[in-house]
This record gives C-alpha cells, structure tokens and sequence, in this order.
C-alpha cells in the first residue's frame, strides 16, 4: 500500500517549458492551475500495476548495468545466478544514450573483456539496447509457461473509490477491472452530486487490488490529490513517450490528461545525429558491456538468422505444395458445390410433390362438391315444381282462412269485451267522493301504495281483502288476453301473494323461512299481499310487484300508465277500455245457469253498461288524462282492432 500527497514540484518550470524527452513540443492545458475543480474530473486510469515492493536496485542503472562489478565470474556461475533471479522490468531507456561530453572523446574507444583485452568499438551512434530473454532457446512451451508466470503476478482485479472532505461515504465507486495491468475505467459525471462535490479541488483516491489466489480484496494506493499540483501529459497518452512509474494514476480531465510524478525530465532532450559536435573525440575507454555478454549476443543473433533462413524456405515449401494441390482444391470444392447444389434441388423437387399432391386432393375435393350441389339443384327444381302447382290450390283457400281468421279475431274482441264486463259486475269499482282519485271494490277501499306506510286510514284486513280481489282480477285477465306475467300471482282471498323469479340478488333469510321450510329459495321469492303477520318492506315489495303486472297487462292492450301506485283506477281503465267497443256484446252460452236465469240479463247488463260509461268519464277526469273515452259503455267509444297471432292479443 502507498499513500502520499502530490505537491505542485517544478510545476512553475513545466508550465514554462512544455517539452518531451525527445524535444518534441507538447500542447499546453487549457485550464489554469487554480480553477481546476472536481466538475472537470471525467476519468480515472491506473498504468504499470504492480503489487510487490520496489526493486532495491539503484535508480538510473538496468540489471545489467548493476552485475558489471561482478563481471569475473565463470560464466557458468553468471547464468546460474541468472536463473535464479525474479524477472523486473528493465530501466535502460535513458541509460545507453550518449552525453556529447562522452561522443567529444572519440569514435572509438577501447573495451576491457573479462580477459583483460581490448577492442575497438565504434560510438558514432546510440548503442543498441542488450536483449535479457536468456531463455531463447528454450522450448516454446516452456517460454509460454514463463511468460505467464511473469504476467500473473501482475495482473488483478482492482476498482477505486473517491472521497470529499466533509462526507463519511465515497462520492463515486467505480466497476471492477477484471486481471488487468493497466485498468481504463469507465468515465463519469460527478456534476450530479451538487456543487458541494464539483467546486471542491481536493480529494482522496483508494485503489483496491485483489490477485487471483486471494478472495477479499485490500488497499493498494491511498493518494490525497490536489488538482492545481497536477502535471499535464497532453491531450492523449499516445504522443507522450516519458516512461510512467509503477503504479502511476492518470486524470483525465476536460481539456486533457494529468498525471503525478516528480521525475518529468522537462529540459532533456535526444541527442541527434545533427547536433553532435564536428571535433574528434577522444580515445579514453568507456564501460561498456562484458564478452560474455557479447558473446551471448552474437549467439543470439545467429540463432534468430537460422530462424528467418528457416522460416523462408518452410514458407517456399508451403507455397509449392499449395500450388500443387491447387487443381485438387479446386476439384473438392466444386464437388462440395454440386453436392449442396444437388441436395436443394432435391430438397425443392419434394416440396414440389407434395404441393402437387395437394393441389390434386383440392381438386378432387371441389369436383365432389360441385357434383353434390348439382344433385341438390336438380332436387330443389323438382321440389319448385312440385310447389308452384300446390300454389295455385292454396292460393284459391288463402282468402277463405283470411275470412275465417277476422271472423275469428272479432269473435274473440267480442268475447273479450264481455269477459271484461262480466270482471266488473262481479268486482264493481267506484269512486269515493270528497276524495279524488280514490275508489273502492266491492265496497271495500284500497289506499294508493304510498299511503301504505303514511296514512293509511283502511284496516289491515279490508286493505288485504281488496289487494286479494286485486290479484284474482289480474290472474283471470292473464288467461283472458293472453298476456303471461312476469310475477306469477296466487289468488288466495286476503292471503293473496305475489312471486318474483327475475331478481337475482334474492335468497333465504330468517324470516322467509318460516313460510315455506321445505323451499327457503322460493319463500324467500314469495311476497305477501296481506300486513297480517309479516314485513312491512315485503308487503310494500309484493305490492310494487302487483302493480308492475298491471302495468304489463296495460301495454299489452296499447294502454299508457301514468301513475303505478293509483291501482283500483289503473284496473278501473283497463277493464273499461277492454269491454269498449262496436256493436252488441255477444252473449254467453246458455248452459244450466244460463237457462235458469232467462232473459232478465239483458235489463241488467243495459244498465251496467250504462254505469260503466259514467264511471269511466269520472276516471278519465281524475288521471288527467287526455283521451275522450266517455260513453263507452253505451257502445259510443269506437274499438281498437286487434290480431290474435299464436294465441296471444296484439293491438294496432
């Protein structure tokens, strides 16, 4: 783990001076120091991971370079020693290039072997960098397994967090780099966590590591970071050629990258061929590297020969056998061709059969269906004939049953009209005066169903008596003009009742159950005429349901209800209208009755009719009603016709 705090150290010179190591110009930031702010912040980058400590060997020198002391060794011993060592990066980027200093004493300069001899070297040019791979002529399985050692230990899964003075939690987490050595995480926005966080120039970083032996993760770099102290790199990293230290964090702001490292060599530059002095330069000896080393290199260099010579004829080799088997090729491949070819073809000659195979099955299919349709025309023009000379004959009986069928219908208004007559002899209504719209039947007065609950002056009993004559009037008529009711009535006298099969929300309770034990359902269902001995809302509810088939019975004859509650001067125009009409009122039948009576009905019916009329014109007056019905009885009202279809009445 490293922790620090990055200070602005020749941050006045850098700013001055804006030049790479090879003296190429870099561009300048465009934001100043000072104004520098976490809002400018977009990204964060870890270059060189490394998880072990820092080599002891002295800064400026490579491995190399540090064994040169100990040169007088076997070479046995050096590549035994050589084997043992762990494997480090190389630092000789700066360390083989000339100083103008070192090229003025010579082009030449004598080099001491481990032997103690001399040879001349040329330095009219930068050295060659010496290759450290003393493994190069091993296997290449084995190199592969070293090369994997050498980068695993330096690859890992790392992710960094940032944090604000003045806030406990991190105000930006970052993912997880999966076994990298130089993580590029994702960029970010912090202008989302308010102006607290974007106006601030300091923050600290945590960088956590984990290998890939290890479970949890620990911290690995922990860096307070002032931004106006930060270096500028450039616009991108590709045009930057400093080498970045171990562990090195890389701040991609808005207008370009930062970094934090002390070792910028801002004034160096390379020396080039052009710059270097015209003056000889001396003879005196440099160090250099040992014979050994040189000759390792010369072996080296043949062997990479022998693999280039190698690698030529081998691709010679390949090329004459290809162009061999060029004419063989060709054959596989247009055989492949005809075969895949051939397969489609095949493939497309069985879709063909089959769609022919259902086209012929269509057809077979459409040839029987039009020989049976011609069958069922050749039958339907025999029936046709068979029919257009019964027509003539029942053309010839059509008026007959027409003539029939009026005589009949009148026969039946007539019929109608007297049943209805007979209904209020036997159930007079009439009026009570002083009280509008009030009546009586059979002497007995029955209050408008809202004055049921309010001021009923009536005893319960009269009230239920006259409802049960009520009810038995309405059953008869039912019968009479054809005209079923939607709640069925049963006629008992004062214990009349009325049932409701339509209304689904109906079921048993306590109360109803003890009318009927053995059906609660239907008990339930049955509403009570009578206030003797039961609900007062049930009785008002059988009540609405007798009214209701009133009113039915009134649409059936072409009649309009104004007021549902008024039920003794409803029943009052209905019988009224039905008995209404032209001509004489049929007669019944004489039976046994018939004969016992005689021929005195015919004063007493002329004298009903008579009062009929009257009662009729007091109705009409009370229900405000604007029809002239008055002198019905008297045969002065003209009928409605009517047509009896089915069985049942219908009015025109």
């Amino acid at each position: 783990m490293t922790s620090g705090y990055a200070t602005p150290t020749r941050l006045d010179k850098s700013i001055s001076n804006f030049e790479d190591v090879k003296g190429l110009t870099r561009d300048r930031p465009w934001l100043l120091s000072t104004n520098r702010k976490l809002r400018h912040l977009q990204g964060i980058s870890l270059r060189n991971l490394c998880l072990s400590k820092p080599s002891s060997l002295p800064r400026g020198k490579t491995i190399d370079d540090g064994s040169l002391p100990t040169t007088l060794k076997s070479p046995a011993k050096i590549l035994a020693q050589r084997e043992n060592r762990k494997l480090e990066h190389s630092r000789s980027s700066s360390d083989l290039a000339f100083s103008p200093q070192q090229n003025s004493k010579g082009k030449e300069q004598d080099i001491a072997g481990a032997n103690g001899s001399a040879t001349s070297r040329p330095i009219g040019t930068a050295l060659r960098r010496r290759s450290t791979l003393n493994w190069a002529s091993t296997n290449p399985m084995t190199r592969q397994k070293r090369l994997e050692d050498a980068t695993g230990g330096r690859m890992a899964d790392t992710w960094f967090s940032i944090h604000c003075s003045g806030m406990q939690e991190p105000v930006y987490i970052s993912e997880i780099m999966a076994k990298a050595m130089n993580p590029s995480f994702q960029f970010f926005d912090l202008n989302t966590y308010g102006s607290f966080v974007t106006r601030q120039d300091q923050m600290t970083i945590k960088f956590w590591a984990r290998t890939e032996g290890s479970q949890e993760f620990s911290l690995l770099i922990e860096l307070q970071v002032h931004l106006g102290s930060l270096q500028f790199v450039g616009k991108s990293l590709e045009s930057f050629y400093h080498p970045l230290p171990e562990n090195c964090i890389v701040f991609h702001l808005s207008d370009g990258i930062y970094t934090s490292f002390t070792d910028l060599p801002l004034d160096d530059t390379v020396p080039l061929s052009a710059k270097l002095p015209s003056k000889a330069p001396t003879t005196s000896v440099q160090p250099t590297s040992s014979l050994d080393a040189l000759m390792r290199l010369s072996n080296l260099d043949d062997c990479i020969q022998d693999a280039l010579a190698t690698r030529e004829q081998i691709t010679t080799q390949i090329e004459a056998l290809l162009s061999e088997s060029k004419k063989t090729r060709e054959v596989v491949s247009s055989v492949s061709t005809s075969q895949g070819f051939l397969a489609s073809t095949q493939r497309a000659v069985s879709a063909t059969r089959r769609a022919l195979q259902a086209t012929q099955k269509r057809k077979s299919d459409l040839q029987a269906s039009i020989t049976a349709r011609r069958a069922a025309i050749q039958s339907g023009r025999l029936s046709q004939k068979a029919l257009e000379s019964h027509l003539s004959s029942a053309e010839s009986t059509l008026a007959s049953s027409k003539a029939l069928l009026g005589s009949t219908l009148l026969a039946l208004n007539g019929q109608i009209r007297r049943i209805c007559e007979d209904l209020s002899s036997i159930y007079p209504i009439e009026p009570i005066e002083g009280k509008p719209l009030s009546f009586t039947i059979r002497d007995l007065y029955l209050p408008n169903a809202n004055f049921f609950s309010t001021t009923n002056t009536a005893s319960e009993a009269t009230t239920a008596a006259a409802l049960g004559m009520v009810a038995h009037i309405l059953h008869l008529l039912s019968h009479y003009l054809s005209a079923p009711l939607p709640y069925p009535i049963t006629p008992h006298g004062s214990t009349s009742s009325v049932h409701d099969p339509i209304t689904v929300s109906l079921s048993s309770s306590p109360s109803s159950t003890s009318a009927a034990t053995k059906s609660p359902t239907s008990a339930a269902r049955t509403f009570p005429l009578f206030q003797t001995g039961s609900v007062q809302y049930r009785f008002e509810y059988g009540v609405f349901l007798l009214n209701t088939d009133l009113e039915v019975l009134m649409w059936k004859r072409g009649l309009r209800m104004v007021d549902q509650r008024q039920t003794l001067a409803n029943l009052k125009y209905l019988l009224v209208v039905c008995g209404s009409g032209k001509g004489e009122v049929p007669r019944r039948k004489k039976g046994v009755v018939g004969a016992l009576v005689g021929d005195g009905d015919v004063e007493s019916r002329a004298e009903h009719e008579g009062r009929d009329g009257q009662e009729s014109e007091e109705v009409e007056e009370g229900n405000g009603r604007g029809e002239n019905v008055k002198g019905m009885g008297k045969g002065e009202k003209k009928a409605e016709n009517g047509a009896l279809i089915g069985g049942e009445l219908h009015i025109r």
